[in-house]
């Protein structure tokens, strides 16, 4: 039991620093935008998020 904890604890750690490579090693380095307003294409076509629509129509009123 306490040596499935240990390996499940070690894969864990792996994962977290092989997801966090390039923020850890490169200087200057951070996740990658994958909220809908920052893809260009879902701009052109002007869609944007929930969030932001909502808070653009709440400057509207």
């Amino acid at each position: 039991m306490v040596e499935t904890l240990i390996i499940t604890a070690l894969l864990v750690g792996i994962s977290f620093l092989l997801l966090g490579l390039r923020i850890f090693f490169v200087k200057g380095g951070k996740f990658p935008n994958i909220h809908i307003g920052g893809s260009k294409a879902m701009r052109d076509r002007g869609i944007s998020c929930a969030t932001s629509q909502d808070r653009m129509a709440q400057k509207k009123k």
